[in-house]
């Protein structure tokens, strides 16, 4: 048998205009498989084959959201693009300019891909509108958002590397930092949220960031990942807090940062039943006696008051793992 030839299986891969469609539809975004089926006008089975045949020549990669499957280029989410993925990127941007065929059809792509955008706006404005008492119930209690994003800001510096958003929820603090990080994980375990979130981001790159349905508590990463890890507004969800800063010391590579924004200890015991709050808030004591169970050394801390609830904000960074035996 005549053993299998790359550059043959991503030729083959190739040779179908819609195909080549897709490629350069995700050389802007990932897209749900529904959501090209849309911008193709085709039906979503057949759109699934030519994905089915463009993942398997490793020209794209699937990644599945809760019911959604997702399609985005091969490697983009580790920026190590296969170097045939990477040249086939280059030369379907120089086929776009030198075939005016093929460039009409593109832009005509990109028409409806703008309405797809549109159309992820839409949904987040509904959804803003019917939660948004919801939420302003509980900034009512608290310090405005600018402030404490400023404050981070300050505390986090400039380059934030590879920067994991733990609980990312709108994508706010994802789409703060994307300019400081050479890359942003977004995770979120909620596919609600997620949605909410590729709807902010989707200006970015596609190579930018990378959205993640995960847990916490089990982060679907491999060790040292990360050179900066957030917690915005999340810990107290946390049922055991101990165990989620250890799955984060695992994944912050040594001498990385973990920042944590959250409440200061108080006494409000309706945030657990309407707000479904794990933790009412923490002291200090209690992060720093967390930061060192995981391995992480205080950096800085900051308090925030101004209404009923105060914000705290704590840095702190990555020791090197005690070795075994």
């Amino acid at each position: 048998m005549t053993p299998s030839i790359p550059l043959l299986e991503t030729l083959r891969a190739l040779a179908d205009p819609t195909r080549l469609r897709i490629m350069r539809l995700l050389d802007s975004m990932e897209l749900a498989v529904g959501e090209l089926a849309q911008v193709l006008g085709q039906s979503q089975p057949r759109v699934s084959r030519h994905v089915k045949i463009l993942c398997d020549a490793h020209l794209a990669e699937r990644r599945r959201e809760g019911a959604w499957v997702f399609l985005r280029t091969a490697g983009a989410a580790s920026r190590a693009i296969p170097p045939l993925a990477g040249a086939v990127a280059h030369l379907l941007a120089l086929a776009e300019q030198a075939d005016p065929a093929f460039a009409g059809q593109c832009a005509e792509d990109r028409v409806h891909l703008e309405a797809i955008r549109a159309a992820r706006q839409a949904h987040s404005q509904d959804y803003f509108a019917r939660h948004a008492a919801h939420w302003d119930e509980l900034r009512s209690l608290h310090i405005a958002d600018g402030p404490v994003e400023a404050a981070l800001a300050t505390m986090l510096g400039g380059d934030l590397g590879r920067l994991l958003d733990v609980g990312t929820g709108t994508g706010r603090m994802a789409e703060l930092f994307a300019t400081k990080a050479g890359h942003v994980t977004a995770l979120d375990r909620s596919p609600d949220m997620l949605r909410l979130a590729r709807t902010r981001l989707q200006h970015l790159p596609a190579d930018k960031v990378e959205l993640v349905q995960g847990d916490f508590a089990q982060l679907p990463f491999p060790a040292g990942s990360f050179d900066t890890v957030l917690f915005h507004q999340v810990l107290h969800y946390a049922l055991a807090p101990e165990a989620v800063l250890a799955e984060a010391a695992r994944v912050t590579a040594p001498g990385g940062r973990i920042a944590i924004v959250d409440f200061a200890a108080h006494d409000r015991e309706d945030l657990r039943t309407q707000h479904a709050h794990a933790r009412l808030g923490f002291a200090d004591a209690q992060i720093a006696t967390l930061f060192a169970d995981a391995g992480f050394a205080p950096l800085s801390e900051r308090a925030l008051a101004g209404k009923e609830l105060i914000v705290k904000l704590w840095t702190a960074q990555r020791l090197q793992p005690r070795q075994q035996g």
